[in-house]
């Protein structure tokens, strides 16, 4: 049988984008519980900055890369919801997206909808499932309804513009920060009730003033360090800090007793956590397909590099320089 190749990206040690190297490499046949897969585009998310950096420190040489769409070239023994041809989009471990061709586990791949292009479905999966966990299943301990005041950090991102159109979608009041009045105004054209330009307002001053001094009941923070401690005074009693990433560095340790004033609850979770199994993955995904398909929720793909681009695709999004979502395109 022919052994399909393929260009890559890994890298053989942790470090600035310059570890990020194009290589060509053999891709092999599935085995039992896998397919071969063929992209058509690519998916760069800050967990994969995190992965290259050595922050999430993965046994090296590491090809990065968690999301992806494309067609199924060849399914392993065992593999009963795909065939071959069948257009798929995943988030998943293990790493390794950045290719043209990958063999994977088939259990959290999902059938992408001919509605959606493939561009769309790169773009969207590891973003919007992480989007529909925080605001369907990562809830403070009274629930959300209608009319509540969520507070959501770097909302221009690409979670964030999902984040605020499907919480526009859920009635509820999000209140976004960004890093300039631009991104500002892109958080309230997708949804947002009020924004907020961290690097200009005290946020969370700000949150107090929007919410009559009671504060939010939820606050869904990926910056991390810098934003830790203000987050924490933005939220009423019983309210949830949901911390997802580090985008200004990790939070640093913390003392529990901090949070008695308010009784407040914390939580660092992970779309892996949620995306537990095939039967738990698809019925995410299928809740991002619907909300998305409806029109209620449009991806945004700002930006768009080749592979062989992919060192100052890692430079612009770890210099906020983006917005909405980024794909490698082969």
């Amino acid at each position: 049988m022919t052994t399909a190749t393929s260009k890559a990206i890994q890298i053989t040690h942790h470090g600035d984008p310059e570890v990020l190297q194009l290589v060509q490499r053999d891709v092999g046949q599935p085995g039992a519980g896998e397919i071969l897969l063929r992209h058509h585009a690519i998916g760069l998310n800050f967990i994969d900055v995190y992965q290259r950096s050595g922050l999430y420190a993965l046994p090296l040489p590491l090809q990065l890369g968690m999301e992806g769409a494309g067609v199924v070239e060849a399914v392993g023994d065992g593999v009963t919801h795909l065939q071959v041809g069948d257009r798929v989009v995943y988030a998943s471990n293990p790493p390794g997206s950045y290719c043209e061709r990958r063999v994977m586990p088939a259990a959290q791949v999902c059938r992408l909808p001919d509605s959606i292009s493939f561009e769309t479905g790169a773009a969207m999966m590891l973003k919007g499932l992480t989007a529909q966990y925080l605001l369907k299943q990562c809830l403070p301990a009274q629930g959300l309804q209608p009319g509540d005041h969520v507070l959501f950090h770097a909302a221009a991102g690409g979670v964030g513009l999902i984040a605020c159109q499907w919480a526009r979608a859920l009635g509820l009041q999000l209140i976004a920060t960004a890093g300039s009045d631009e991104k500002c105004q892109l958080a309230l054209a997708n949804g947002a009730s009020h924004a907020i330009n961290y690097r200009s307002q005290d946020f969370a001053a700000e949150v107090q003033s929007i919410t009559g001094g009671q504060g939010v009941k939820v606050v869904y923070d990926s910056v991390g360090k810098d934003t830790w401690e203000g987050s924490l005074a933005c939220l009423r009693r019983f309210g949830l800090m949901v911390s997802f990433g580090n985008a200004s560095g990790p939070v640093p340790p913390i003392s529990l007793a901090a949070l008695a004033p308010k009784g407040l609850y914390v939580t660092r979770p992970s779309v892996f956590v949620y995306a537990h199994g095939r039967d738990a993955t698809q019925a995410m995904a299928d809740d991002l397909f619907e909300v998305v398909a409806s029109g209620k929720v449009q991806i945004h793909v700002a930006q768009r590099y080749a592979l062989e681009e992919v060192r100052a695709a890692h430079e612009a999004l770890e210099a906020r320089q983006t917005t909405g979502s980024t794909i490698l395109t082969l």
